[in-house]
């Protein structure tokens, strides 16, 4: 069982889960791109963590949501899309 709350988006009701994506960015040059994408997603986030590993050279990201399920999957991808970025997703069974 999924915590969920209805949102209404375009009139569809859709069934909200909290999710966690956790993200890596290896090639720095496609930083400005996952905070565009992140933007885009903007009304869904509760919250997010970022973390400079500078010894490795690397970001790593936290974002935590609460969204419908289409919208985690397509944030997700669109990161993992990106040059030297990692997004993995999970999603609460509450």
């Amino acid at each position: 069982m999924y915590l969920s709350t209805s949102i209404t988006e375009k009139g569809l009701h859709m069934e909200s889960r909290v999710s966690v994506i956790s993200i890596i960015v290896k090639d720095e040059e496609s930083a400005a791109a996952v905070n565009e994408i992140l933007h885009e997603y903007r009304q869904y986030v509760i919250g997010r963590m970022g973390i400079p590993y500078r010894e490795r050279n690397i970001s790593i990201i936290s974002v935590v949501m609460d969204a419908p399920g289409d919208a985690v999957s397509a944030l997700s991808g669109k990161l993992g899309m990106l040059k030297g970025v990692s997004a993995k997703t999970l999603t609460a069974k509450l």
